[in-house]
Formats: structure tokens, sequence, C-alpha cells
């Protein structure tokens, strides 16, 4: 049976998954509209003389920006290139999760948990596609963006330990948290081979039943003996 089916099983909880929205203030959108120009001329730049003729200088120099600014945003060119960004989830959707929401299934609630961490682009849509391209292009960039999303492992493990009650170390948090990262990037895969069309989050049912229905094919096969 499928795993998001079968590794809890809790009580149906009622609870309100209303969210609100924020407008962004003028400091917030100067440096989000800095942080995409640096993404702008690294990707240029990657495209022009390829990723081993990037500098963090010339990506300064074209951002017209600082060094010093770059590194309030990215720790490497690499970085910079990839839109590397912390994973995103609206604090009160975290804490909806981690009280046993929205639904109170567990699979269900993962499909929500994926949903949320993609909700939010982390950089224009054109910026994403290229950066993917570029990924499939520079298999270093792919070794860089598996580092980035290990750091986000610990966020999301901490906020599965916090809604199951068991420690972050645990063999469960440690498989279920494995489970969301890889659906967050099948996710994003999806949504680039389909041409980038609509929204991400729209991708991640078609991921989970492509998950269900691998499970199920696997189940439904006699055992050998």
């Amino acid at each position: 049976m499928s795993v998001m089916l079968h590794l809890v099983q809790q009580t149906p909880v009622a609870v309100d998954v209303e969210r609100s929205v924020e407008p962004l203030g003028l400091r917030e959108r100067k440096k989000r509209a800095r942080r995409e120009a640096l993404i702008d001329a690294a990707q240029s730049l990657a495209r022009e003389h390829g990723l081993d003729g990037v500098t963090i200088e010339a990506v300064c120099a074209r951002a017209g920006v600082s060094s010093r600014t770059f590194f309030n945003y990215f720790e490497t060119k690499d970085d910079a290139v990839l839109g590397v960004h912390p994973v995103e989830l609206d604090p009160t959707l975290a804490a909806l999760f981690a009280a046993g929401g929205p639904s109170g299934r567990l699979p269900t609630d993962l499909e929500h948990l994926v949903a949320g961490l993609v909700d939010h682009l982390p950089m224009g849509r054109g910026q994403l596609m290229c950066a993917m391209e570029l990924t499939k292009a520079e298999p270093r960039l792919l070794a860089r963006q598996m580092v980035a999303f290990e750091r986000h492992h610990a966020d999301v493990a901490q906020l599965l330990a916090d809604r199951l009650r068991l420690p972050a170390g645990s063999a469960r948090v440690d498989l279920l948290t494995m489970l969301v990262m890889s659906l967050v990037r099948a996710t994003f895969v999806q949504w680039e081979s389909g041409g980038a069309v609509g929204e991400v989050r729209d991708c991640v049912p078609v991921v989970v039943s492509e998950l269900r229905a691998l499970l199920a094919d696997d189940d439904a096969r006699p055992m050998s003996t």
C-alpha cells in the first residue's frame, strides 16, 4: 500500500484554513528587485560565457551592486544562477500543519504542505525556467541545488516532528522529510516539463498521483518465492 496512506493514522480535526496575504513593504520590494537583478545578471552571463566564465565581479557589475551586497543574497555565483533561496512556508500554514491540519489526515496534509512549499516562486518564471535549463547543461549546478535542498531538510524535519510528536531524528520523520523534499523537486520538474503553464502548485496532485500509481503497481505484483 502507499507509504503516504499508511505511515501514520490520525484522527481528523477541524481547522480553519483561511490564510491572509500581506502586501510587501517598500524595503522588501527593493530587496526582491535587487535579488532578481542579481539572478538576471548571473544567468545572462552563464548563457553568454558558460558557468566557468562567470565571476562574482562581473555579476555585480551587470547588476549595478557591490560585492558586499552580492553576499547579502548569495554565497556563490552558482547560487545566484540557481536563485537559491530559503524554503518559504507561510507561518500560519506551518502552525496549522503542526497542529494536525488542515484535514487531520497525514497523506492529504502532506499534499497541502508540498503545495505550500512551492506556492511562492523563488524568482520570476523566466528565471526559474532558465535555472532549470542551465542545470541540465551544467551538472555542477545540480549538485549545488541538492546542497541547497539539504539545508532545508532540518526545517522540514522539525515541522514534521512537531506534527507527529516524534524526535526530529527518528526514522519515520526522516523518511517523510525526504519524501516531502522529493515531491517538492518533482513538482517543479513536472511544471517545467509541461511548459511552465499555470501555477506550480497545480502540479502537486499530478506528482502525488504518479507516486501512488507507482506504489500500487508494485503492490499488485505477486511476491517471488
